[in-house]
């Protein structure tokens, strides 16, 4: 009975302890949690996934083509899909992975409401990564931490095993959704939203 008495104190000091942490302190903490697991989970979105051979997402990116579920991006350098029913309102998302040793470590995708205009706030940014975050959590469980950015507002990270997710807004329009394999990634500490690289068109 002692020992059980003195387990709950212990568990329950951890608790209001964590609890009161910083977002960057409750990050760190459990960013080294899922690291220490040993436990991957490599597996992303529409079939992609961390380790996957370049030439493997070539014909994988074909074959959504032929489909009629993927396009050419925007910039002719990403792939496009559609959005229909998965957010409130009709969007996008274009995304190109990162390679290391021509397999897939990082890929940042970019959501954007297909009617947005500057006065439309429900097509707003600050709507749809809310949206985007109710879907994440859909698909890959609650969890998502709050951080702040000076520039970017709030910011959503999800970790899970060698698996981060983050979201974030690069304006009133854009989201940016970028799954990180913390494995690979050396500036694995950085929880700011900031620091998260991403094509140089879409830093300003």
């Amino acid at each position: 009975m002692k020992k059980r008495f003195i387990w709950l104190i212990m568990l329950l000091t951890s608790v209001v302890i964590y609890s009161g942490c910083s977002p960057k302190s409750r990050y760190e903490h459990r960013l080294r949690l899922e690291l220490a697991k040993g436990v991957r989970y490599d597996s992303l979105f529409m079939g992609f996934y961390f380790g996957m051979p370049e030439k493997e997402f070539y014909l994988h990116c074909w074959k959504m083509n032929q489909k009629g579920l993927a396009r050419q991006g925007e910039t002719n350098n990403t792939v496009l899909c559609h959005l229909k029913d998965e957010l409130k309102y009709p969007a996008t998302m274009d995304f190109y992975p990162r390679f290391t040793e021509g397999k897939i470590y990082e890929i940042p995708v970019r959501f954007k409401y297909v009617g947005w205009a500057p006065w439309n706030k429900n097509l707003s940014s600050d709507n749809l990564q809310s949206e985007v975050l109710k879907w994440y959590e859909s698909i890959y469980g609650k969890g998502f931490i709050e951080v702040k950015h000076p520039k970017r507002g709030s910011a959503f990270v999800r970790i899970d095993g060698n698996r981060r997710i983050t979201i974030f807004k690069q304006n009133d329009m854009l989201v940016w959704a970028v799954f990180t394999d913390m494995l690979v990634k050396k500036d694995w500490k950085s929880f700011d939203a900031g620091e998260v690289a991403l094509p140089s068109d879409t830093t300003k």
